[in-house]
């Protein structure tokens, strides 16, 4: 049961912390020397790389660390008292009631067979034992509080009747259910919608304050950290690296590796050809590879061979700030203010003539709604809506949205896995919007390619890489016999910046950021004309975004591809896009190139869209723009305009319009349009949405 008795002491305090995982053949130190302490309603962000041991922490706090888990040295105190004593009921009776942990993957929290209501009520009856009833109106009380529409409905709700969304704040409901003191959130938002994410983050923040609950918030989006968190601690290899409240880090940081972080993510201002991105050089070390003494050392700028390799490197306070540590031998010695040598400032590439042209595109689903009871109702899903737009050589044009809004089914369009309903796709002039890929010619096939948003997908496993890149060739009708298809494929493999050791390698004995980059070779192998490139990053760590970033860039400028880049992310949107088409429920609400887009006047959508982008600038000032609800089904869309149902500027226009007519494209300024009814004088008087300490 939650004690009631107030405490004044450190909530969760982690000292020295080693966390081992045993294999028959070694032990792997996934934690090392770990300390971070939380206090009573304090939330503090855990930041690094996929594998840097932030999730052990997290497991080594819940006491869950599986069968090849231990902790091998130093201790995790909750409320004072060492974790590491407590029997498993003991631990029972913490876990959900006084430690709530909620997980990236939402659906792997629910019961998929049970009621919302149901797996709601379980938890303080378990807890607390408190009455079916009690526990019920509790239930309802929560939903209400992660403000989800029609709480009745979503009591008698399976979790599959829910979105993605809703789902993720059933999970925080449940989680506060008993009121914890602690609560862990690790990456809660990574599968959501930018838009979807602000609104939880905002949610997370006035919950923590309603309900006084402390918060470790596990991201490696350092954004995001800079909006829900007071303080922030940066792993590195299984080590806190750098530790201290978020103006210390974000404006006085005192470690290479933070440095190197904000170094390869695109902050407002950064541009592909006058300030581009730095990703940080070389891979990160496996558990059982990690260097002598610093484990940063051999992707380091300031490394000093025989100092910074000659010993294990402790945590060293900064002076004159006892609540900010580093864990580098240098960092007095560093000019931190120092301009960034290594970006190499491009060329801009010259945009060429038209070579994809998209008119008045419509693709419609026809849906059986009952078939499967027998019924014979058909509903139609009006997935792509009169979409205009053309591409240029030597041009990226990004297509932004909400899931749902159309984009993947526009690249299936495009790609010929499907076919238009109406309107016309023209390839060099060359009509293509009614011939699927099975019967296009093998030109048009290689000219227009795709990157896939999960490079572990898109792999065969049981094919080495250079096997792979070689079918591409065959299947292109590349190169006359095998010798000069396999000088191709290495060739390929040096375009993408990748070992030609690694032709031999099998998918499984690569990274993430490596299996995009054979993606992208075997999506350049034919020559490509056009890349359309799904979400490419999304799924990579930001050091790692950067480095396939950039290379995108390159082969662009050296082959002169035309990239239409699907994204969520509207910071590498506005850092790598010429040209931007925001879509909302099927239809392009506004087309322009970058500058235009990022700045009033906005579609509402757009501005919307630009609140929700968490930036890891503590100079930034954004207006908020929390949009209500959910985007509605393209099944059944709502009258007039499409985002009349959410839109905060609906009053500014007269009568019933945007009830009853969809708007019309207009054009505001050359090559920038909008479908809004707003009067030109209100989207003129439009204020910027981000602002940087020097506008």
């Amino acid at each position: 049961m939650a004690d009631a008795t107030p405490y004044d002491g450190p909530i969760l305090e982690i000292d020295k912390l080693s966390i081992s995982f045993f294999t028959r053949l070694r032990e792997i130190p996934a934690v090392m020397d770990f300390s971070v302490s939380v206090r009573p309603g304090e939330a503090v962000g855990l930041v690094g790389e996929s594998g840097c041991g932030k999730s052990t922490v997290a497991l080594g706090v819940m006491q869950d660390l599986g069968v090849n888990g231990r902790v091998v040295g130093g201790s995790i105190k909750f409320k004072g008292q060492d974790l590491s004593t407590l029997n498993e009921e003991e631990l029972r009776d913490i876990r959900g009631s006084q430690i709530a942990m909620i997980y990236q993957e939402p659906m792997a929290s629910l019961n998929p067979a049970m009621k919302i209501g149901k797996q709601l009520a379980e938890v303080p009856m378990i807890h607390e034992g408190i009455t079916e009833q009690e526990a019920t109106k509790r239930a309802r009380q929560v939903i209400e509080d992660v403000k989800l529409p029609d709480p009745d409905r979503i009591l008698k709700a399976y979790p599959h009747q829910l979105s993605g969304g809703q789902q993720q704040r059933i999970v925080i409901a449940m989680a506060l259910m008993s009121k914890p003191a602690l609560l862990i959130l690790d990456e809660p938002t990574t599968a959501l919608d930018v838009t979807v994410e602000a609104s939880i983050v905002e949610l997370v923040k006035d919950l923590g304050k309603k309900y006084g609950t402390s918060m470790l918030f596990i991201s490696h989006n350092l954004g995001l950290v800079l909006e829900t968190c007071d303080r922030i601690c940066v792993m590195y290899s299984g080590e806190a690296v750098e530790r201290g409240s978020i103006e210390d880090v974000f404006d006085t940081m005192q470690h290479p590796y933070t440095q190197a972080l904000f170094r390869s993510i695109p902050l407002p201002g950064a541009n592909k050809t006058d300030r581009p991105l730095v990703a940080i050089p070389g891979n990160f070390p496996l558990p059982h590879e990690r260097p002598n003494g610093c484990n940063f050392g051999p992707r380091c700028d300031y490394f000093e061979a025989g100092r910074c390799d000659a010993g294990p490197i402790m945590m060293a306070q900064v002076p004159g700030n006892d609540r900010h540590a580093t864990r580098c031998l240098k960092f007095q010695e560093i000019d931190w203010h120092a301009p960034i040598a290594a970006a190499v400032k491009q060329e801009k590439s010259t945009v060429g003539d038209v070579v994809l042209k998209v008119d008045n595109l419509k693709k419609y689903y026809e849906v059986s709604a009952n078939k499967m009871f027998g019924g014979s109702a058909t509903k139609v899903v009006k997935a792509n809506e009169t979409v205009s737009f053309e591409a240029r050589e030597s041009e990226t044009l990004a297509i932004v949205g909400e899931s749902g809004c159309g984009k993947s089914t526009l690249a299936k369009v495009l790609m010929g896995l499907e076919t238009a309903t109406e309107g016309s796709v023209l390839l060099d002039n060359k009509s293509i919007e009614q011939v699927e890929i099975q019967n296009r010619d093998t030109k048009t096939i290689s000219s227009i390619q795709m990157v896939f948003q999960n490079p572990f997908d898109t792999l065969n496993p049981s094919m080495t890489v250079g096997r792979q890149i070689i079918r591409a060739l065959e299947v292109f009708k590349i190169g006359a016999d095998d010798a000069a298809r396999r000088t191709r494929m290495l060739e390929l493999l040096d375009l993408v910046k990748l070992p030609r050791a690694f032709a031999d390698r099998m998918p499984r004995q690569l990274s993430g950021g490596q299996k995009q980059r054979v993606g992208i070779a075997r999506a350049f192998a034919g020559g490509a004309r056009i890349v359309v490139a799904d979400e490419p990053v999304s799924a990579l760590d930001v050091s790692v975004q950067a480095a396939v970033t950039d290379l995108l860039m390159e082969i662009q400028r050296t082959e002169k591809t035309t990239l239409l880049f699907i994204s969520h992310d509207l910071s590498i949107v506005r850092y790598l896009s010429d040209r931007v088409m925001v879509m909302y429920l099927g239809h392009v609400v506004e087309i322009g190139t970058t500058d235009q887009v990022f700045s009033p006047p906005y579609h509402p959508y757009t501005e919307a869209l630009l609140s929700a982008v968490p930036i890891a600038d503590t100079s930034v000032q954004k207006k908020r723009i929390v949009l209500e609800g959910d985007i509605p089904s393209a099944m059944n869309p709502p009258s007039g305009c499409p985002f009349q149902t959410r839109c905060r500027w609906k009053t500014e226009v007269p009568g019933n319009l945007c009830d009853t007519e969809v708007p019309p494209m207009r054009t505001l300024a050359a090559g920038h349009q909008v479908k809004c009814h707003l009067a030109e004088d209100i989207l003129m008087g439009m204020e910027p949405v981000i602002k940087t300490a020097a506008e």
